[in-house]
């Protein structure tokens, strides 16, 4: 069976001081066009040092209300993903009840 593969690329633009400017991204079998992005949140788990390891990125454009939702958003879909990924549902819902009081303390 032959293995399908597919790139992700983030290409990054940055200012004189090395702070981000410009965020795209695409996917290199079609999935995404080149997208431009004011935040990504990129986590990786090393198999040898058994930890996660993070690039986190946001323009210097990228307003503190739309950090605030960004946030918000990402820990629903961290829920989620749980939820799917190891059947959790409990630990997820309690996560997700998390969020929305995250929500509520964050978005007034």
């Amino acid at each position: 069976m032959t293995q399908k593969k597919s790139v992700i690329q983030v290409n990054v633009t940055l200012d004189e001081n090395n702070i981000p400017e410009k965020l795209e991204w695409q996917a290199s079998d079609g999935a995404q066009d080149i997208s431009s992005a004011k935040a990504a949140l990129l986590s990786f788990w090393d198999l040898k040092s058994k930890e996660t390891l993070r690039i986190d990125l946001w323009t210097k454009d990228m307003q503190e209300d739309e950090m605030k939702h960004f946030f918000y958003q990402t820990l629903v879909s961290m829920a989620d993903t749980l939820d799917r990924s190891t059947g959790e549902s409990k630990m997820a819902e309690d996560m997700r009840d998390f969020c929305f009081h995250f929500k509520d303390k964050l978005l007034k």
